[in-house]
């Protein structure tokens, strides 16, 4: 099986830390070709998807992680079989640029992980917004003074986030009555010109966030990742640590509840967000 893998350049591969360089491991290990390719490496040609792709080959090593050969230009939906949307967020003008190409491919026999109309549709914040149920409190507003009202609602702790944020940056836990609570608002919501999305603080994020994933619904695994003392944040990429973890109850019941709406939606791998038994996001651009 030939496998294409849209990512961000191999330079930014992170050997201990990367799933799509895991991903990417794995095929390799199975005995399957992979080509790796920027989003500005697809091209459309009368109707037809076309992509100049470099095989890669894998290995852990720290300094070159990945190692390309010589550029291929191919005919995506004659020459590959399965494309692996692996670009990390933001959702800006060029990831659009991708999701449309690639839904062109939707009568093709290649598949495409995940379906590029559900995520243009799925927004890793909002998402989690379709099931209020399994949520903490949650706002999304750029308004100063609702947001000050809202955390005063939920107890005068909270944790504000940018909603095309990730990896951790820009999130910040408020605290009503903190003289920089004004500034945190205006620096996330751009003077309220951006949206945020606040969500009542949840005690058990000193336990953890656990990462749980899916495909096709189904568990393959999960993660807890703990922050440090002085941090709300577990994100590795700012210092979490990570350790295996086990499916709660209330976890099983967060992955049936969700599940037929990422099937329909063409989510097929997804790495639901869960702190002390509530759902706080839903990654599906790169999980």
């Amino acid at each position: 099986m030939r496998v294409l893998v849209v990512m961000d350049p191999v330079s930014t591969v992170q050997v201990d830390a990367d799933t799509s360089f895991a991903l990417m491991l794995e095929a390799q290990a199975r005995g399957h070709r992979v080509d790796h390719a920027l989003a500005s490496d697809l091209e459309l040609l009368d109707g037809r998807v076309f992509v100049t792709s470099r095989r890669a080959t894998m290995q852990r090593v720290a300094e070159a992680p990945i190692l390309l050969g010589e550029p291929e230009l191919l005919d995506v939906g004659a020459e590959i079989d399965v494309v692996l949307i692996r670009k990390d967020p933001p959702f800006d003008s060029d990831y659009l640029w991708l999701t449309l190409l690639l839904e062109r491919l939707r009568d093709e026999k290649t598949l495409v992980v995940n379906d590029p109309r559900g995520l243009r549709d799925a927004n890793e914040k909002l998402y989690a917004c379709h099931f209020p149920e399994l949520t903490p409190r949650t706002l999304v507003s750029g308004n100063k003074a609702r947001i000050k009202e809202f955390v005063a609602e939920v107890g005068g702790r909270a944790v504000i986030k940018p909603v095309d944020g990730h990896g951790g940056e820009g999130v910040f836990a408020l605290l009503e009555g903190d003289k920089n609570f004004n500034g945190l608002v205006e620096h996330v919501t751009r003077l309220g010109r951006r949206l945020a999305m606040v969500q009542s603080f949840i005690p058990e994020v000193t336990e953890g966030d656990k990462r749980i994933l899916l495909i096709d619904g189904e568990v393959v695994g999960a993660i807890l990742r703990v922050p440090q003392k002085d941090d709300v944040r577990s994100n590795i990429h700012v210092g979490g640590s990570v350790k295996a973890a086990e499916l709660t109850d209330a976890d099983r019941h967060i992955v049936q509840t969700v599940t037929p709406k990422l099937r329909a939606d063409g989510l097929y791998f997804v790495g639901l967000d869960v702190i002390g038994g509530k759902l706080t996001e839903v990654n599906v651009t790169s999980p």
